[in-house]
């Protein structure tokens, strides 16, 4: 269920682009704490987002089939670029980090997917926090709740 979870994200955040064509988000890939450990972690372009999977509270249903409500965290990693005051010379080009938060959320939300067995559906955002103690990285979280399915694989 989690590589098809996955795979479900991905695709729809590859599927984001700007005017000339190129993904908005041109590295996904799993949470490993790439902010805190940024000198250690391979180098990756930014705007990123990375997929942190929350506890799944799985129920059996019956039949082998099993539902659970989750939250997924996506971090998503801009570059600094600069002060945002009124009247900055850089305040327009570090706003737009809210304006790639605001596309990734609505690109997910209400997205339905399913391969037969794995079930995605009611993509909502829940909650999100701006980060306001940052260096050149700057880390903004979007939790997003979701409904899962899960069906036995078939024989």
């Amino acid at each position: 269920m989690r590589a098809f979870l996955y795979q479900t994200i991905e695709d729809t955040i590859a599927a984001l682009k700007d005017e000339k064509g190129q993904p908005l988000f041109p590295t996904v890939d799993l949470w490993n704490e790439q902010v805190d450990f940024a000198e250690q972690e391979e180098p990756y372009d930014t705007p990123a987002v990375f997929i942190e999977f929350m506890s799944i509270p799985w129920k059996s249903m019956g039949g082998g089939v099993q539902m659970a409500d989750t939250v997924v965290r996506l971090h998503v990693v801009t570059t600094w670029k600069g002060s945002s005051r009124q009247g900055s010379p850089t305040r327009e080009e570090s706003m737009t980090r809210f304006t790639l938060l605001e596309k990734l959320t609505d690109a997910l939300t209400g997205i339905k997917s399913s391969d037969g067995r794995h079930h995605v559906d009611m993509v909502r955002r829940r909650q999100s926090e701006t980060n306001h103690n940052h260096e050149e990285l700057v880390e903004d979280i979007e939790d997003m709740d979701m409904h899962l399915t899960d069906a036995p694989k078939k024989a």
